[in-house]
């Protein structure tokens, strides 16, 4: 996922001055750099990430995808990739939040008429909004029932992420005798945010219950026609959101190696009978660190790899082929594999290079373990690699819906 060169002109062609285009990856240093100092007390904390998201809010990155004719940044998706993947260095959960931000509106944008979706977007711009979603697919859908002013929404999910503080919620819910994607506000009257969520780890990703009781749905937040075939890119909404996932996986594992990293060389002490005089010269230590080094640049690979492959994919547009999605699928989610368990090593294995003094609260480094054994749980490791295995074998995606 390299920057591309900069263009030459023949001799004599002036060079016309193009528009500036916005650097997502400063913008997500910026904020990492921001979020890091005070990581660890906020993840103890676990209060509503309002302050954060009004970090990401004045950052530029919420509208990174939206179109430059839009007013928006006009970046690709490996621009949001990589900008998930330097926040995640610092905090997994706004990591997160900006990861499902782009898998809603993303969504919301693709599932939409083209009128629709370019009103959408300029409005998502305009208001600068923080989008998110409520669709998890392993509890009863939601449903939509048309009357004389447009529909009426109700129903209950688990696992809302980003929708207690999302200026639009996208989600799917049954229609007759099929189902309808839609935006709603999150403020909308007769929402109902729970703020229960309460896991050990992602505890700054709101991703608690809904409610939804009798809410107006007018007929233009019924995205494209709920009676037609979903366009045939919606096909890499589960790809994008797997991706996404991947990269904050390891930008959390970065940022716990490089906490280790400086723990080693400056804080811990070499065991008696090492015979060295600093533990960063211990052959264990150096040994052990250089496998996780080794495994994490391997796990980078294959995220570079699936990034290329979601960006071929994603330019087709509407004339993707089930063949070349499932190309980008099969990548995407052998890096979500390898990703799933880089990230748990990593985030346990430090401790027995760091030492027993690690383990002191006031340092936080548990956070980045919870984080990913919290979040990995949520889609099996096990289930995913069948997948992997599946593709490779016989050249087909097991069909789990909004899981592959």
């Amino acid at each position: 996922m390299t920057r591309p060169s900069v263009v030459t002109f023949p001799a004599g062609r002036p060079a016309e001055s193009p528009a500036p285009r916005f650097d997502a990856i400063a913008a997500a240093e910026r904020v990492a750099q921001a979020l890091l100092p005070d990581a660890a007390e906020r993840d103890r904390l676990g209060a509503a990430p309002r302050k954060e998201l009004e970090l990401l809010r004045g950052s530029g990155l919420l509208p990174l995808l939206n179109p430059q004719e839009h007013g928006g940044g006009g970046g690709s998706f490996t621009d949001a990739l990589l900008a998930v993947r330097v926040i995640g260095r610092a905090d997994a959960s706004i990591a997160q939040l900006l990861a499902y931000h782009y898998l809603h509106l993303t969504n919301a944008l693709w599932r939409a008429a083209p009128e629709q979706s370019a009103a959408l977007s300029r409005a998502s711009v305009a208001g600068n909004w923080f989008w998110g979603g409520a669709s998890n697919p392993r509890d009863p859908e939601s449903k939509l029932t048309a009357v004389e002013d447009g529909f009426r929404l109700t129903g209950r999910k688990t696992f809302a992420s980003n929708a207690s503080l999302a200026d639009r919620i996208t989600l799917r819910a049954e229609l007759n005798d099929g189902f309808a994607v839609l935006v709603v506000p999150g403020d909308r009257e007769g929402v109902t945010h729970g703020n229960d969520w309460d896991a050990f780890g992602q505890r700054l990703s709101e991703s608690g219950t809904i409610t939804f009781a009798d809410v107006h749905v007018a007929r233009d937040e019924v995205l494209g026609d709920p009676a037609a075939a979903p366009p045939p890119r919606t096909s890499l909404v589960v790809p994008f959101h797997q991706l996404l996932i991947v990269n904050f996986y390891l930008g959390t594992a970065e940022g716990a190696l490089s906490e280790a990293n400086r723990y080693i060389r400056t804080v811990s002490r070499p065991w008696q009978a090492s015979n060295v005089e600093k533990a960063s010269l211990d052959p264990y230590i150096l040994e052990h660190y250089g496998l996780l080094d080794v495994e994490l640049r391997a796990s980078l690979a294959l995220a570079d790899v699936a990034a290329d492959r979601f960006e071929a994919a994603a330019a087709r547009a509407n004339d993707i082929t089930l063949d070349e999605r499932n190309v980008a699928a099969g990548a995407i989610y052998a890096a979500k594999v390898h990703s799933s368990r880089t990230a748990l090593e990593i985030t346990s294995k430090i401790f027995e290079l760091m030492g027993a003094r690690a383990t002191a609260e006031h340092y936080g480094f548990d956070r980045f373990w919870r984080n990913i054994r919290t979040h990995t749980l949520h889609d099996p490791i096990v289930y995913k690699a069948r997948e992997v295995g599946n593709y490779a074998l016989n050249g087909t995606i097991t069909p789990t819906p909004l899981y592959s």
